[in-house]
């Protein structure tokens, strides 16, 4: 398809992984298996995710329509997006919500690759009080 590519990204496992003619996929992401990048399902229009840089997809997540994904993301596994994520922003669920923001924005959770997000990581991520 014509899906734009930037340099550095992992595709871990790169099983699975289905991504749309019009996506675009900023540099040093981190994709793991089983990611959705897909379509609204209008044709003739811009209709495929956006995924800014240094971004990490968790395993089995799916972000369908032309959604943005914000540059320093940290997307869960399994997570469903339909909507846009801000920059910095850590979202799980179905659909995605928002559970907390990188404090250092030039943090790219895309190189750690640390899924595991617990208190001791304070400084690096900040939860709201809600929860999930």
């Amino acid at each position: 398809p014509n899906a734009t590519m930037g340099s550095g990204i992992m595709l871990d496992h790169g099983t699975g992984i289905v991504i749309g003619e019009t996506a675009t996929v900023g540099h040093n992401c981190s994709i793991l298996h089983h990611v959705t990048l897909g379509g609204s399902g209008k044709k003739g229009v811009d209709r495929h995710p956006k995924v800014g840089s240094g971004v990490l997809l968790g395993a089995g997540a799916s972000v369908l329509g032309n959604v943005r994904i914000g540059d320093g993301c940290q997307v869960g596994a399994g997570t469903l997006v339909i909507s846009d994520l801000p920059d910095h922003s850590v979202a799980v669920g179905v659909p995605a919500k928002i559970i907390g923001s990188f404090v250092d924005v030039s943090a790219q959770p895309s190189i750690g690759m640390n899924q595991i997000l617990n208190q001791e990581d304070a400084s690096i991520v900040t939860f709201e009080t809600g929860g999930i």
